[in-house]
This record gives C-alpha cells, sequence and structure tokens, in this order.
C-alpha cells in the first residue's frame, strides 16, 4: 500500500514566521480554550472577552462549538470517535489562527481529559485552557438551548453530563464557577490572565 503522506512535502520553512506576524500585530497568539458542559457560560464569556479585546484594538477570533459543527465539522456525530477528530479540527484551526497572532477563543465541550490532551498536544504552551464550571443540574435550569428538555425526553443521545461521561479537569489554568461568579467577575478573571500571555515584551 503507498503512503500518501510520501507526497507531501510541506512549505512552512519559506512562510514568514509567527514572530514576524505578531510584530505587525503588536500582540502574541494565544488560545484560550474554555471548556465546560452545555450552559455553563462558555459562549457568553467567549462573546464578553472577544468584544472586550476588540475594543482594546486586539485582532482576535472565536470558535464556536455549535458554528464550527454547522460548518467545518457538519459530517461529525458524538461518538467518541467523533468527539476526537472534533477537537483535532478545531486544535488545529486554532494553530493557523495562533501562528498569525490572533488572539483565539474557542468554546467547546471538550468532556474528557484525553480530549483536552489532545488540545494540549497540538497548540503547546500558547494554550490556555479554561474550565466553565457548572453543576448538571444548574445547566439544566438554564436550558438555553433547550437541550436539556430534550434529553429528559430522550431525543438528544449521548448528552454530556447525562448519557456521556463529563471528567472534572485536572489541572486548567483557571476554573470559572459560574454558579458563584457574575459575567463579569469572571469576564475581569479571564482579563487578567490573557492580557499578560498577549502583550509583546
Amino acid at each position: 500500500m503507498t503512503d500518501s503522506n510520501a507526497n507531501i512535502h510541506t512549505e512552512f520553512h519559506r512562510l514568514l514566521d509567527t514572530p514576524a506576524k505578531e510584530a505587525l500585530l503588536r500582540q502574541r497568539g494565544v488560545v484560550v480554550w474554555m471548556y465546560g458542559m452545555s450552559g455553563s457560560g462558555k459562549s457568553t464569556l467567549a462573546v464578553a472577552l472577544e468584544r472586550h479585546f476588540h475594543e482594546a484594538g486586539r485582532l482576535v477570533q472565536v470558535l464556536d462549538g455549535d458554528n464550527i459543527r454547522h460548518g467545518i465539522n457538519r459530517d461529525l456525530g458524538f461518538s467518541l470517535e467523533d468527539r476526537e477528530e472534533n477537537i483535532r479540527r478545531i486544535a488545529e484551526i486554532a494553530k493557523l489562527f495562533r501562528s498569525l497572532g490572533v488572539l483565539t477563543i474557542t468554546s467547546f465541550i471538550t468532556p474528557t481529559n484525553d480530549l483536552r490532551a489532545i488540545a494540549k498536544e497540538i497548540l503547546g504552551d500558547d494554550l490556555l485552557q479554561i474550565y466553565v464550571k457548572a453543576s448538571y443540574e444548574a445547566c439544566e435550569k438554564r436550558d438555553v438551548k433547550g437541550l436539556y428538555a430534550k434529553a429528559r425526553r430522550g431525543e438528544v443521545k449521548q448528552f454530556t453530563g447525562k448519557d456521556s461521561l463529563f471528567e472534572e479537569p485536572e489541572n486548567p489554568d483557571l476554573t470559572l464557577d459560574t454558579e458563584t461568579l457574575s459575567v463579569e467577575e469572571a469576564v475581569q478573571l479571564l482579563i487578567d490572565l490573557v492580557t499578560p500571555r498577549i502583550t509583546l515584551s
């Protein structure tokens, strides 16, 4: 069997490097990966953080789970294999943005430590892992997308926290408990964490 990868010849060595692009933008590329159960507040925080840094003159891009599954990952389901491929693709996309010097904010459930490890392996030290924490009961009460009601009726299969496992993270860079923190408080904690990382020395 012929290895198709033998016919691939990368051109990274001839392209402008990341520091040159970061110098143009006057910022460092960093990926802020927010994960937690549906309804925990990931997207709300991602949007608020994006607006803050945009208003501060930073180039920022949000990658949201529903948006990505509506487009580039529309062919994937929610099996373990598809979840792994979902995270791999997202991490590779985030890596491209990061290489341009863009502050990239992702909002994905990323329910297991193995999936988080995939993102870490691809993105390395430029990844900030943010656990947006809320109990299943709190998320069910919010039910902003109506998914918990559908899950109760058996209309959503492999629903995270009910049929599918959500593992507590081992060592996130920041934990935001949205049952105790206001949006403003959580965003300020994010700003305090991210600002030094994107500032060029």
